[in-house]
């Protein structure tokens, strides 16, 4: 039978390629398209192994294909890892090859069954993008919040070293050791536990997990709900404190925008030039709130920092003595030579001739040196402890006796077994043949 002249050869259709493939996928953004397609090339998610870092690359692509109105099913989290050759799915294929599909598959199950869960305990954060945009907002509410008190400036301290180490790790959950944060913050070590209790108590800090071994505490940042017993206390988000109410110091109901920059904050608070006995966490809190070109008098500075108009006309003598501020008519301005277009620059040499007129120089460096002992000395005895251990494993197994009772007579010292002659069994846990001879010609 004869072919039609109008019919046309079937012809397959094209296979789309893996980037199309991928582009179709619902619900994953840029940066999840790229970390499926070529994997973690930029070292986001390195660990201290091949597969903890395969771990971790495969859990942020859970996280990823998890979020709410655009989850995605376990045949097509499957398909994307081990059925087709991207690049974010070798550790998967790696697992099957090495584990079996069955246990594979109930891996990868149970990883975006975790992250499901994860996602659906906290907000949304598609990318890193969005997690900048909840550190700034974070920022924002701690720059809003005047912190008077004696604590409240080390608070704030506290506050604005933990957000540096959040924009490194990409979210507002970070690791973080007390010796870390002390020499970030320019503070002792013990300064730092009380202040980590204080916000704890105030829910802006989190614990997450505690620090075991060498690894440092899991924390968190969080902007602390407002409660009714807040309404009458100063220190709280969004809010500033009004005329007459608690840290507003008897200043009139005049107030500028003008607030204590956590950036600028964090540029001098460890120098040796804001050191205790130099100008203080009260004089790096005056410095960053002040503007090259924008002055302000004492009772807006006193507002701002949530200072005693006392300690703020004290402090400022002191900037203004040492170059780091300007007076002029009743207002006081940054140095022009500590101001950049980002605020405030501090000049290294300047703070670092500072210190030395205040006798404070080197005082971080020594800090960081006995931090340094400290952690070293901590790493040795954790080494020690650990051997401790294994020894103490290897005391408490019995020890293994090679030569069976039984095989020596106890009041002869004959030999009853003869499988055992021409060996020296006075040690029946180590017998040992003699090397002028061999089994061959004992027996003989």
């Amino acid at each position: 039978m004869s072919r039609p002249v109008h019919a046309i050869p079937h012809r397959p259709t094209r296979r789309p390629s893996l980037a199309e493939w991928v582009e179709g996928l619902p619900g994953l953004s840029g940066r999840a398209r790229r970390l499926l397609l070529e994997g973690d090339t930029e070292r986001r998610y390195a660990g201290r192994t091949a597969a903890d870092s395969g771990y971790r690359m495969t859990m942020a692509l859970a996280v990823a294909v998890s979020q709410p109105g655009r989850e995605w099913t376990l045949a097509q989290w499957w398909e994307a890892l081990v059925l087709r050759p991207t690049a974010g799915g070798a550790w998967a294929r790696s697992l099957r090859s090495r584990k079996g599909e069955r246990y594979a598959e109930g891996k990868l199950a149970g990883m975006l069954d975790k992250a499901r869960a994860f996602v659906g305990t906290s907000c949304a954060i598609v990318c890193r993008a969005d997690a900048m945009v909840a550190i700034a907002r974070l920022r924002a509410g701690v720059e809003a919040v005047v912190w008077p008190g004696p604590g409240g400036g080390t608070d704030l301290k506290n506050l604005t070293a933990r957000l540096q180490l959040a924009e490194q790790a990409g979210g507002l959950e970070h690791e973080v050791s007390v010796r870390q944060l002390a020499e970030l913050m320019g503070c002792a070590r013990s300064t730092v536990e009380a202040s980590n209790a204080r916000l704890r108590a105030a829910r802006w800090l989190v614990l997450v997990a505690t620090g075991t071994g060498e690894h440092s505490s899991t924390w968190s940042l969080r902007i602390p709900p407002a409660e009714p017993e807040d309404q009458e206390s100063c220190a709280r988000p969004g809010h500033r404190p009004a005329s007459g109410e608690r840290g507003a110091g008897g200043v009139p109901d005049v107030h500028t925008r003008r607030e204590v920059s956590t950036r600028a904050l964090g540029a001098v608070m460890g120098t040796d030039a804001c050191h205790h006995y130099a100008h203080g966490t009260s004089g790096a809190r005056i410095l960053a709130a002040l503007d090259p070109l924008d002055g302000a008098d004492v009772a807006h500075l006193a507002s701002a920092t949530g200072l005693h108009r006392t300690t703020v006309r004290r402090r400022v003598d002191k900037l203004v003595e040492d170059g780091l501020a300007e007076e002029a008519d009743g207002l006081v301005y940054l140095n022009r030579h500590l101001a950049a277009d980002e605020g405030l620059c501090p000049d290294p040499d300047q703070l670092e001739h500072v210190a030395l007129a205040r006798g404070t120089a080197g005082l971080g460096e020594r800090r960081r040196k006995r931090h340094g002992d400290q952690r070293r000395s901590y790493r040795q005895w954790l080494t020690a402890r650990t051997q401790h251990a294994v020894e103490r494993r290897r005391s408490a197994r019995p020890r293994l006796r090679l030569v069976p009772e039984g095989v020596v007579d106890e009041t002869t010292g004959e030999l009853r077994d003869t499988a055992w002659r021409g060996w020296i069994v006075d040690d029946p846990y180590r017998p040992t043949w003699p090397d002028d001879g061999s089994p061959e010609a004992v027996c003989k």
